[in-house]
């Protein structure tokens, strides 16, 4: 598949590509680290994501359908470039907390987009492996993933995540997402996939591995059908739901968005309605750029 833009260059601890008209698809690669985060895949992932965000074919369905290769989905932080750092004095994780604005891997705290993320995970996702899935919008799973925040446990804390590791676990069965996010940050043990849906309600769907990246593409494919003017708009909706915290300030501050603007102003709400009224599928367009 072709897209208008050109993906720009990267290191080979990320590989891209563009599997279906529309979807961009992101892996880590870096298998024998379990694809722990480096500085130069941080850089890579922002590289594309900005890119992503900006390139109008690449539209309703991903910011990045995220995997990794090899057994892991990530490990997190690079645990022994840390520790090297720590024991040199040349550690500086306050500032790099405070001055990254996207968060762990340029996706822990991403809200700039408006464009759907899919986390395909196969395997293992701890720390800020966990931080960046619990800021996409679906996640699918194998069943044989598991899944923790066990900073604590070597003396560092879950910070990529903000105020995403207490907010993005939600209520269940009406106990408050607080309690949920706590057992995961203070215990910091490992959880299954089971769990991680079932209990604590941050993974859509558990499907054998071999079937992770299929389903993940299923949705993806399932997301382009719609009105990317739509999508876009409604995922801008749900950020400012979460950040705004109030239903009446965000509703407000949704109708008065850049996204419903485009949304209710553009050539896919004529197409959509128009299309129903013959009875026929739509044919959607790249959306105007903001």
């Amino acid at each position: 598949m072709t897209n208008s833009g050109q993906i720009p260059p990267h290191s080979e601890q990320l590989i891209v590509s563009i599997p279906a008209e529309h979807v961009l698809l992101l892996r880590f690669n870096r298998p024998r680290s379990l694809n722990a985060m480096t500085p130069t895949m941080h850089s890579d992932i922002k590289a594309i994501l900005d890119w992503f965000d900006e390139e109008p074919s690449l539209w309703c369905v991903l910011v990045g359908i995220v995997t990794g290769e090899g057994r892991a989905f990530c490990a997190g932080a690079d645990l022994k470039a840390w520790n090297k750092d720590q024991q040199s004095g040349r550690s500086n994780e306050q500032e790099l907390v405070a001055s990254s604005v996207h968060g762990f891997g340029a996706i822990s705290r991403r809200t700039v987009s408006s464009k759907p993320i899919i986390a395909a995970v196969n395997g293992s996702a701890y720390g800020g492996g966990v931080e960046m899935l619990l800021n996409c919008d679906l996640v699918i799973a194998s069943e044989d993933a598991v899944f923790a925040l066990p900073e604590v446990k070597r003396g560092v804390v879950a910070a990529q995540g903000g105020k995403g590791t207490v907010v993005f676990i939600p209520r269940i069965s009406g106990t408050a997402g607080h309690q949920f996010a706590s057992e995961m940050l203070l215990l910091g043990d490992t959880i299954s996939a089971s769990d991680a849906r079932n209990r604590f309600a941050f993974v859509n769907l558990v499907v054998p591995k071999a079937e992770v990246l299929t389903q993940a593409l299923k949705w993806a494919n399932t997301i382009c059908q719609n009105s990317p003017d739509a999508v876009q708009s409604t995922k801008r909706g749900l950020i400012l739901t979460r950040q705004l915290g109030g239903v009446e300030q965000a509703t407000v501050a949704h109708a008065w968005s850049s996204e419903s603007k485009r949304a209710y102003k553009g050539t896919n709400i004529k197409e959509g309605l128009k299309a129903f009224a013959e009875k026929r599928s739509p044919s959607w367009s790249n959306p105007a750029k903001l």
